[in-house]
């Protein structure tokens, strides 16, 4: 069994979490159907203007509107049906053309999960959102406060914790953030901790900075874990749209991300990051959370955002 059980969200709190996104994206590929049939030359310049501003970003919307137009080029006329099948056709190839990684679960031990970005992506509150769907899911679970610089940032993950009933590992202000995950690891392994959450500091020095700070953390959970750390998730606050992105790119190359998760995506409409990130980066989206309590969190389903975003698409004449 993997690390949750296969528990499917209920649809439509799921799909309330891109209401926004669907207003940006889906409601406007609504109206530039409206004429019910349409010139294509003129449609695929409003698709274009129409994603970007969904921020899929410029250059996954030019592949997305090459690649329609070579798959409806034998169409004078596009109906609203048409512009559903070939656009929901069209983010399934790009969003798939690399498959989804699993999650990775250590069956010798503590599951290590490291938790990385920057300052407000929500970190310390999704670390709080997964340590409870894993205690739901019958897991021993505990947190490290390894983000030792930010003021009131273990205090934060502490107030967690206590109100999920679990251990915190924290260390001293401003202490090296390795030698509390150290101690994190050590507790793990003498409590049987079966998935070990660090939450880490979120600034965004230079790059050389930044990646010999990743390296070293890296460096000290290898050693105290084997495989350590199994996962490397980076959280990205969706309404940071593009500079989400640029995040994106920036740590996938510094460290082995092997996933993201999307922070409030029930306030942004700029949902279509999810599609940039997956075809720039390649990286899979893990979970989304849309909300503010613990339970706010859901898998990442890409049928069920797709449909969020061109499913009233589905029912046009």
């Amino acid at each position: 069994m993997g690390l949750f059980s296969n528990k499917k969200a209920d649809k439509d709190k799921y799909l309330h979490g891109f209401a926004k996104t669907n207003n940006s994206l889906g409601k406007k590929l609504k109206f530039v159907t409206e004429n019910k049939k349409q010139n294509k030359e003129d449609f695929m310049e409003q698709l274009m203007v129409t994603l970007i501003e969904a921020d899929i970003g410029y250059q996954t919307s030019e592949m997305i509107c090459d690649r329609f137009f070579e798959i409806c080029q034998n169409y004078y006329y596009l109906f609203a049906k048409d512009i559903m099948n070939f656009l929901g056709q069209t983010f399934k190839e790009i969003y798939y053309k690399k498959e989804d990684t699993p999650i990775i679960e250590n069956e010798n031990g503590p599951t290590v999960i490291l938790m990385v970005g920057v300052n407000g992506s929500g970190k310390t509150s999704t670390c709080a959102k997964l340590a409870n769907r894993y205690l739901n899911d019958g897991k021993k679970v505990a947190l490290v406060a390894a983000d030792t610089f930010r003021a009131g940032a273990t205090q934060q993950l502490q107030k967690w914790a206590d109100s999920l009933n679990i251990d915190c590992i924290t260390g001293k202000e401003n202490e090296d953030p390795s030698s509390v995950l150290v101690k994190g690891c050590r507790f793990a392994k003498e409590n049987n901790i079966d998935i070990l959450l660090c939450d880490t500091a979120g600034r965004l020095q230079n790059k050389v900075n930044l990646m010999a700070e990743l390296e070293k953390m890296n460096k000290v959970l290898g050693k105290e874990i084997q495989g350590a750390p199994h996962n490397t998730w980076l959280v990205l606050d969706a309404n940071t749209g593009q500079n989400g992105l640029s995040q994106a790119e920036l740590f996938n190359e510094i460290t082995d991300l092997n996933g993201i998760i999307l922070t409030k995506m029930d306030g942004t409409s700029k949902g279509g990051i999810i599609i940039a990130i997956k075809n720039i980066t390649g990286l899979p989206v893990r979970y989304i959370t849309v909300g503010e309590t613990v339970d706010d969190i859901q898998d990442f389903d890409f049928d069920l955002y797709l449909d969020s975003i061109i499913g009233e698409l589905r029912h046009a004449s």
